[in-house]
């Protein structure tokens, strides 16, 4: 049976109006209130944020919510004092609102915002997004949610409790927010590749620096070293390829049940533990076969994050750089370029965050998705790090938590 037209909205990241306007909000459980009963009697006030991690994406995810014009930033915080106080001036915010260290995200969270934004290595994730939300913040955060299972289920747990608390909680996913893809997505939902079949997943990029580790770990934390780092990172096919992943996610409605694959450092003069190379065959529910591959070696080949999908008659793609389309079957749709996803998306994510919370909307649609894919990425990396074939229900049932040492950081 194809897949029903209600889980592309429990999967995307359209905005309200796209949400309804597809017909998928049946049985989506939010509520809107006007925008004076959250941010007082002026209902076109701003919504004041914090920034809790100011990295290269960091800095610049916050200045793209400063050009959105709904927005005001009033508190930042990064583990590196310098970084927090040259951002904080360069977004207007008080230098005592300025904090640093391994806490930053504590005394920001205490220092009272509207809404807090993660951008942080995501071994962090978890903890400041259950912070955030029993606080009773509303949450914009990066992908990936986690690195590990028990990181995974917290995060899920914490997008329930914002639904529950009336929190608006949004994980950062482009490939969803394109028109093309959104398209593409309706007419595969409508049956236009019929019972499908197989999926192809790659993501591969230029890899990110891994210089020699140091006596603690306050060195990785810049640069996206990080990366490198399967404890701090979630792995290369947990950090970037989880795109494409997510877009099988997002148009399969569904996660895989087993995986199994193969993988390997190839990088040259490695000194993080990350695997750079993969491949990884999952499987799903209803006998759906799903390849992934991913490289992330300096070897000038081209950056892709596609995701693939392949009915009796017909196939799609679903594209982050590039064409999507939905080519033969009664669906035919000759597609189009998937456009600079990387900043328009955002924009259309903060902008959609900007909508959710000023009209008090809840469904938090990205959350389950965004779990969902953390959790197939981790399920693929474990597999294919230990060359073997590992069932979903095993590898939650393990719930392995990864350590990081933090030893000689600044609290």
């Amino acid at each position: 049976m194809p897949m029903e037209s209600k889980k592309i909205g429990e999967y995307s990241g359209l905005s309200r109006r796209e949400f309804i306007a597809g017909g998928a909000a049946a049985g989506a459980a939010f509520m809107i209130m006007k925008p004076s009963s959250v941010f007082g009697a002026e209902a076109n006030s701003k919504i004041e944020i914090g920034v809790v991690g100011l990295g290269g994406r960091g800095a610049w995810i916050a200045g793209l919510f400063n050009q959105h014009g709904g927005y005001k930033i009033t508190a930042v915080a990064d583990y590196f004092q310098e970084v927090a106080e040259k951002n904080g001036q360069g977004l207007g915010v008080d230098k005592a609102r300025c904090f640093s260290g391994l806490s930053g995200y504590k005394k920001l969270i205490d220092s009272k915002v509207d809404a807090i934004v993660l951008e942080t290595p995501p071994y962090f994730m978890p903890d400041h997004a259950k912070a955030a939300v029993e606080a009773g913040f509303n949450v914009y955060m990066a992908k990936p949610v986690a690195v590990d299972v028990p990181g995974a289920l917290q995060v899920e747990a914490a997008g329930k409790l914002a639904t529950e608390k009336k929190k608006t909680f949004m994980v950062d996913y482009q490939i969803p927010t394109d028109p093309v893809n959104i398209e593409v997505a309706k007419r595969i939902s409508e049956g236009g590749l019929g019972k499908i079949q197989q999926v192809f997943t790659v993501g591969t990029c230029g890899g990110f620096a891994d210089p020699p580790l140091t006596e603690n770990i306050e060195s990785r934390l810049r640069g996206l070293i990080w990366v490198n780092d399967i404890a701090l990172g979630c792995d290369y096919i947990g950090n970037f390829d989880i795109h494409a992943i997510d877009g099988a996610i997002w148009a399969l409605g569904q996660r895989p049940i087993v995986a199994s694959g193969a993988s390997r450092i190839g990088r040259e003069e490695p000194h993080g533990d990350a695997r750079d190379v993969c491949s990884v065959i999952y499987e799903y529910a209803d006998g759906i076969v799903h390849n992934h591959y991913g490289q992330g070696l300096g070897n000038n080949i081209d950056g892709e994050l596609s995701c693939r999908l392949h009915g009796p008659k017909a196939n799609a793609m679903i594209n982050y750089w590039g064409k999507a389309y939905l080519r033969g079957g009664p669906k035919h749709y000759g597609g189009g370029q998937v456009e600079n996803l990387y900043e328009v998306g955002a924009k259309r994510n903060i902008a959609a965050f900007h909508e959710d919370v000023t009209k008090v909307q809840f469904a938090n649609i990205t959350a389950k998705r965004a779990v969902d894919g953390v959790l197939t990425c981790i399920l693929g990396r474990e597999a294919a790090a230990r060359h073997t074939r590992l069932t979903m229900e095993a590898l939650i049932k393990e719930n392995k938590k990864l350590e990081v040492s933090f030893k000689g950081l600044k609290s």
